[in-house]
Parts: structure tokens; sequence; C-alpha cells
């Protein structure tokens, strides 16, 4: 062969397999932007355009870079569409992440979670940092922008711990930070969705057991008992409004809240909410017509820098501040000599504990909610080998049997409904573009939860239709013995969860497995389905009878599949024979774990023996609730599924030979006699 035509050969060669690539390349669901010319999934956003303008804000306001978080001016974990910035300036959708916009880079922080999902969304307008650190959003900052260049935020979205980490990495360097309470996002989303018109609806009576009159007495009585003798509260998380006063709303997908804060003073009431959306009724029940200590005074929501102002002018004033969800928008306002902090408000860590009526409702929820998780894993186990259901007919399922429970007011978050390699992700939600078909040959996981007027349920299960491998029942039981230990767990009344969060790992971690999301969550009644300040992370409160959490440990091995098993309990007293005031758990979620993947061997006694009584409470709870609602198949479901793991005949062998043994040493000492 000659030069000219090997050179010819090889030209050739490289020509298809560039082609090739080029053409697989096309089918990816992940961008490609260092291909000639770049690749971008169906899925990827354009934001030219939308980068173009808030660059020509950021001239206007003669700065260099601006921060945008991904969350709403009351520091929440589910944000409305209208305050989704990081989405609509970046394309990216996940629930945790911080873009960085400067005059000539764009950048998305994010975690594992979304590293997936953001360069699936993103065009190459962006760079993905795989971190969430403000010391990485910081150092990029020292790098990008050049000393004593000014680093726009809206201090709105700004907790007060953000600002001040934000502040100490960059103040050193000289590198500036602007507050603009006007978001610049919003100047240039021309199309932004509008605050949805729904109005304040009231709890029903037969709901609760505390009036909001006698909430605002508790808070005030903590007011009066502090040393430090704060003259108000104020509130800026929107479950802490919702829950003072027994008020739900729509503004929040997924979570009853409105756009509201409050100030409560030793004398007065200031509800800051948009005044048109309350209708004559809770006026007269919130007495919006009087001015006593008693009477809520109602101001048009956005007033409240002008009142917190006018406020912190009267003398002998001081301001009560839980720095957790308070933005830094209102906290620098606030005199140092006026102010007082505490991680959370007296109405957070109030929140926590729930009163008698409280813990039975959420109980009575998880009933109700149990019977939709059931029919939905009996319609998959008969579904499913036909080959025609998918993770998003999947979701729907279980969406459309939870709405006919009593009490149903729709999911309390976007279901998790996912196969294979999908599991693997975390916090993946199917959708249109990204749906599996379910199969018999791969494990499936469904996290999903309801919202009801009494209450809030959040419940993760994984099966297996077809043959689990023997890691996959490694894996899964090993998962299963995390939640166990925690769950059968006996502690000090006053326990953080911190302490004992490494007990869902252990099993894990025995056999060099892990996971990378956090161990459990409180859980509310009718409220959001992540409540803080309940849980097992290093700034949760310590635990206390009447406290609700998940327990959700949990394994996932990239591209293969996912395992969570989540339960929410309630911390309840137990009696032990030589110390009073000791807590376990008492777990309300109320259905049955994939028996097929149950790997017993591994499993100590004591698993097994809470196994079975955690069984047995299943039978006694839901028998009578399907039976109720006429539902016998779902029951004999249930039965099968509840059949205990230890039995008298397996215990035989034992109790055998325990009594040979000492038989022996008898017959052996009757023989030398």
């Amino acid at each position: 062969m000659s030069w000219s035509v090997w050179i010819l050969c090889v030209c050739f060669g490289a020509f298809t397999g560039a082609s090739r690539a080029l053409a697989e390349g096309s089918r990816s669901t992940e961008r490609n932007c260092s291909a000639v010319p770049p690749y971008l999934p169906p899925t990827a956003v354009n934001t030219t355009l939308r980068l173009q303008a808030l660059r020509d804000v950021m001239r206007e306001q003669n700065i260099t870079a601006y921060i945008i978080p991904g969350t709403d001016a009351h520091l929440s974990e589910y944000i409305a569409p209208r305050d989704a910035r990081v989405a609509f300036m970046s394309g990216f959708t996940g629930s945790a992440g911080t873009a960085v916009v400067t005059l000539t880079k764009a950048t998305l922080w994010t975690d594992s979670r979304y590293w997936v999902q953001a360069e699936r969304q993103m065009d190459c307008n962006w760079e993905l940092v795989r971190d969430v650190s403000i010391h990485s959003i910081t150092d990029w900052l020292i790098r990008e922008v050049e000393e004593g260049k000014e680093i726009g935020f809206d201090p709105y979205v700004f907790s007060v711990k953000t600002f001040n980490f934000y502040n100490i990495n960059l103040s050193p360097a000289s590198r500036n930070l602007m507050s603009i309470p006007a978001n610049l996002v919003d100047k240039v989303w021309t199309n932004r969705p509008p605050l949805p018109p729904d109005n304040l609806v009231r709890l029903p009576d037969n709901i609760i057991e505390r009036t909001w009159l006698e909430k605002v007495k508790h808070i005030r009585n903590i007011m009066k008992e502090n040393p430090y003798q704060p003259t108000a509260v104020l509130l800026s998380a929107l479950d802490e409004t919702a829950w003072l006063f027994n008020l739900r709303g729509n503004d929040i997908p997924y979570n009853p809240f409105f756009y509201s804060y409050t100030l409560v003073t030793t004398d007065e009431i200031w509800l800051f909410v948009h005044t048109a959306r309350v209708p004559d009724d809770l006026k007269t029940y919130l007495n919006a017509t009087c001015y006593t200590p008693d009477c809520v005074q109602l101001i048009e929501y956005g007033n409240e820098r002008n009142l917190l102002k006018s406020y912190l002018l009267r003398p002998n004033t001081r301001v009560w501040v839980g720095t957790e969800y308070t933005n830094q928008a209102l906290y620098e306002l606030i005199p140092e000599d006026k102010l007082m902090t505490s991680d959370y408000s007296p109405v957070l860590t109030t929140k926590a504990v729930k009163d008698p009526t409280e813990q039975r409702i959420l109980r009575d929820a998880h009933v109700r909610d149990a019977v939709a998780v059931m029919e939905l894993l009996i319609w998959l186990e008969k579904s499913v080998p036909g080959g025609k259901e998918t993770e998003l007919t999947a979701a729907h399922y279980v969406n459309e049997r939870r709405s006919k429970q009593n009490f149903s007011r729709g999911p309390s978050f976007e279901t998790i409904s996912a196969s294979g390699p999908n599991a693997a992700l975390a916090h993946y939600s199917p959708s249109e573009g990204t749906s599996r078909a379910l199969t018999v040959n791969e494990m499936y996981l469904v996290d999903s939860g309801g919202q009801y007027l009494d209450g809030t349920t959040d419940i993760t299960r994984t099966v297996h239709w077809g043959t689990p491998t023997d890691f996959q029942k490694e894996a899964f039981t090993r998962v299963l013995m995390g939640n166990i230990d925690i769950s059968r767990n006996i502690f000090p009344d006053g326990t953080r969860g911190i302490n004992m969060e490494m007990l869902g790992r252990r099993a894990l971690w025995e056999v060099g497995l892990n996971y990378g999301h956090g161990t459990g969550h409180g859980v509310g009644n009718y409220f959001g389905v992540h409540e803080w300040p309940v849980g097992f992370q290093s700034n949760n409160i310590p635990f206390k009878e009447g406290m609700f959490t998940s327990i959700e440990p949990g394994y996932y091995k990239e591209n293969d599949f996912g395992i969570r098993i989540e339960d929410v309990a309630v911390l309840v007293p137990v009696q032990t024979p030589y110390g009073n005031n000791f807590l376990t758990f008492d777990t309300v979620s109320l259905v049955p774990y994939d028996r097929k993947l149950i790997d017993t061997s591994i499993m100590s006694p004591q698993q097994l023996q809470w196994l079975d009584r955690y069984y047995q409470t299943i039978r006694d709870k839901m028998g009578p609730e399907l039976e109720r609602q006429g539902l016998k198949e779902v029951h004999d479901w249930m039965m099968e599924h509840t059949k205990p793991f230890q039995t008298t005949s397996a215990s035989a062998p034992i109790c055998s030979l325990s009594l040979l043994l000492y038989l022996i040493p008898t017959a052996l000492l009757h023989h030398f006699l």
C-alpha cells in the first residue's frame, strides 16, 4: 500500500469515527460543549438573550458579578414558579443550586443529586461546578472579579448566615458585596409567573387543638420568660405564620403556604400578607378590625421593611430573630443593641413538638396514605410484566390513588418514580423526555407523599419484580438494617439526631457502602414535607417526645440501581429498667418492605424481632382500614406480605439444642454419681 493510500484510509477512518461519535452524541441526554459544533440535548435551554439582558442591568448598577441563590424571600426549600430565578437564568430546575453571572461568564454550583440533570438542562453559556460550598463560590469570585469591584446580591434571598459566610470570605480579598433589594433577575424576566389568585383558608376547628389566640399567648409567654426581654418576634419562614394563625394557602407547589411575614410584639400583631386574598370571614376570625393586643393588623405584603423600621424607632425595643430563616433584607435593618438572635424562632421550636391532637391525626393520615401506596405496589406487580408501564404512569397512578383518600389535598412533593439507573439519582423525578419503561429485570424506587387536611406523608419503597442479584439483596438488606437500627434505638430525651445518625449507615459501612444524603427530616401536619428544625443533621434541635421525623437510609450504584427505605416515625417515651425520660421511635408509615429483597441470614435476631413487631402493627392498623374501604385484594396482599420472619418452628431447634446442652451435663453428673 502506498503512503498516499494509507494516509487516505487513516483520514477516512478518522472521519467516519468522528461521524459515528457525533451520531452517538446526538442520542445523548447530556450536553457536550467540547464537540465541534457543541452538542445540546433537546432538554437544554437557550439562555443567550437572558444573560445579555441581565448583564445590561448589571452594568447599569455598576456591578461586576451577581449572585442568584435558588430560594425565595422566605428561604424556602420549595419555591413558587415566580421565584425560580436560577431556573429562568440557567435552565436548571433542580431544588438546590446557586448561580453566579459576571459580565463574561455564567456558572452554576449544585450537589451530586443534580449533576446529571444540570448537564441535561443547561446550554454551553454555563459552566457547572460540582460543589455547593460557599467557599467554592467565593474562591471563584475572587479569581473572576477584580479587587475593589462590586458583587451584587438580593438581600431578600440571602439568609443571615449565608450573607456572613460570603462576607467573611470576600471582604479580606477586597471584593465588596452590594445589597440590591430589587431583584435584578425580576427586571429582565418579562413573563414572570403571576401571584396565584387563591384566597387564604383556615383549618377546620375539628382538625386542630390550639387556637391561634392560644398560640400567640404561648409565644408571648416565651418572650416574657426570656432573660434578654425581647419585645417582638419576627417570623419570616412561611410555615411559621401558617402555623401560628392556623391558616393555609396555595402559593407554593406541594406546600400549603402563602407569602407572609409576622411581627408579634408584647401588645400588637402585624401580619404582612396580600390583603386582597383575605376574605371577610378570615378578617373576622383574625379580629382584624380592632387594635387590642389580640387583634391582627393586616398590612400589605411588601411593606415589611418600612414597618420594621418604624417599630425600631420606638424606645426600648428588642426584636427576636431566628437566623436560619430570616433574610438579610430585614436583618440588616436591626441595630445590634435592638437585636436578639437564636438559630430558630420560638415558633419553629414550639411547632416541632406536636400536641396530642396533631399526633393522632397525623397517624390517621399515614393509615389512609398506606392504602394508596399498597394499591400502587399491587398494581405494579400485576402490570409491569405486561411491559406497558413507565416511571411516569406509576407516578400518576399513586397520585390518583391518594386523591381518592379522605381529606386529600394533593401530593406533598413531585413523586420520585425511578427504575434501574435513574434510581441511582437520589432525587430524580420522571418527565416525558426521561421516563423509562418498568421491567421485571430492574429494581424500582418510588418516593412519594401526600398532603391531607390532617397531615403530611412521605414514604419510600424499593422493589424488584424479577430475580434480584445477590449484591442487590445484600445492599437492600443493609439499608433495611440501618432503618431498623435507628428505629429500635432507645436514647435519653434531648439527644440530638446527629449523635445516632451513623446507626443508619453502620451496616453499609461494614462492607464499604454508603449514601450521600441526609438520614431524615421533620414532617408536619398539612405543612412542608421537609419540616425544620427536626432531623438528624448537625443543625437540627434535640429530639423531644411528640416530634415526627423520617428515617431514610439508602444506597445508590451509579448507572445501575438505587435503594432507599423511608419511614416516618414519632418520638415516644419508653420504659427502661433503670432510667426515666428515655425515648424511642414509633413508626407510623405502614407499608411492608419487599420480602424478595430481604436476606434474613445477615440480620440479627433483634432486627428480625423488630421487623416482625412492625409487621404485626401493620396488620393491626391496616386490616380494619382496608376492610372498612372494602379493599379485599389489598387486604389479602397485605396479609401475605406481612407474614412473620421468625416462627415457633424455626426457634424449636434452638430450644431443643438448649435443652440438650442442659441435659448432657446432668446426665454425666448422674453417671459419675
